[in-house]
């Protein structure tokens, strides 16, 4: 599945108001739909970018050997979930990065079609 098909299937999520796909090195976004006025997916990229390198300093610090499989910041009326995708040769640094409605979503199902998205989506 290309980008655009990845970032329309993130839309058809019960729920979804927005997303990205992200490299987390860069900050920049490869695409995003959804948002608007009062939702910048752009600026929402970058700033979650800073989130992504924050934890990946700490699990650094403790010395933990695992990866993160997403991030979830709960807010009281939106879900923002960060996904971070696999590569085939280990973690790549991309992620996707989903803002739901959280009357209209469900998280369980959400991170669930993220993970099959993940896994279609050729980048």
């Amino acid at each position: 599945m290309n980008i655009e098909n990845a970032l329309k299937e993130c839309m058809s999520i019960a729920g979804s108001l927005g997303v990205a796909l992200v490299d987390h090195e860069s900050g920049m976004s490869l695409g995003t739909s959804g948002g608007g006025d009062w939702l910048n997916l752009e600026v929402a990229a970058a700033g979650n970018t800073d989130v992504i390198r924050s934890k990946l300093r700490v699990m650094s610090a403790l010395a933990l050997n695992d990866t993160i499989e997403d991030i979830l910041i709960t807010l009281h009326r939106q879900y923002h979930l960060i996904r971070l995708l696999d590569s085939i040769h280990g973690r790549s640094s991309l992620f996707l990065y989903l803002v739901l409605d959280r009357e209209q979503a469900n998280l369980a199902l959400a991170r669930h079609y993220l993970k099959r998205i993940e896994s279609d989506l050729q980048v």
